[in-house]
């Protein structure tokens, strides 16, 4: 995910963009510190999220909104601002939402569930249009695999795992460049090792202290770990 930050002073985009991180750790993200700035970055590269200030130096952002949308239309603008009364101004432009100084993390989390959730109806739209198969190289061969058929994906010995009902394939490929590939459809990822098939899910129960864990369909001996910061969203996802 490809996010923004533009905020003229200093320790607010610091500290923004530590959050960000915590909760989006594979996020690329890039600064500005005044309105120029925000205009210039938005015409140099592609962004899911843009975390505007309102207050900035040389420009209110409540005059940037327009010019932003119409350069990148997709993009989900976020306001930040020090002040609850630009509250009703923010939806009134349009931007998909807005956060209050200082920074709240579960507040940060539910404002990227949200444009994630937002974001994710679209592409999914249309990678489903695209993305019946995948090509996976495993052992000096390609094999196109339906992706409804694989069930889950594992780290394993600097590559990944590819599970479905009937053979398991190695490629030497990261769990995020697979993420990557398969986030627009029903994939999610649990646990820093371990991207599923949401609709492969046998069962949820709970796993150690205060902690979860899942089984697959057809791999029912396997028990995968659900990483606790990843529980919120997958209950979400599957109506637990």
């Amino acid at each position: 995910m490809r996010i923004a930050i533009v905020d003229d002073e200093r320790p607010a985009r610091s500290e923004l963009r530590h959050q960000l991180l915590e909760l989006l750790p594979e996020a690329a993200i890039t600064e500005g510190d005044c309105g120029a700035a925000a205009l210039q970055i938005a015409g140099e590269e592609k962004f899911d999220l843009f975390f505007l200030d309102i207050n900035l130096g040389d420009i209110n952002g409540t005059v940037l909104i327009n010019a932003l949308k119409n350069m990148q239309p997709e993009m989900k603008v976020i306001f930040v601002t020090a002040y609850s009364e630009y509250a009703v101004k923010a939806f009134e432009l349009g931007v998909a939402d807005y956060v209050m100084k200082p920074y709240d993390k579960k507040r940060l989390e539910k404002v990227i569930e949200k444009c994630c959730a937002d974001m994710g109806g679209r592409e999914k739209a249309a990678q489903e249009r695209n993305l019946k198969r995948i090509a996976i190289n495993s052992n000096g061969r390609t094999v196109f695999e339906d992706v409804d058929r694989i069930i889950y994906i594992e780290t394993y010995n600097r590559g990944c795992l590819i599970h479905t009902p009937s053979d398991e394939y190695f490629e030497g490929k990261t769990i995020g460049e697979y993420e990557k590939r398969l986030e627009a459809l029903r994939f999610f990822r649990i646990h820093k090792s371990y991207l599923i098939n949401l609709d492969q899910v046998r069962e949820v129960f709970p796993w150690g202290n205060n902690s979860f864990a899942l089984k697959m369909n057809g791999y029912e001996k396997n028990i995968l770990p659900i990483g606790r910061e990843k529980t919120k969203v997958l209950r979400q996802l599957l109506g637990w």
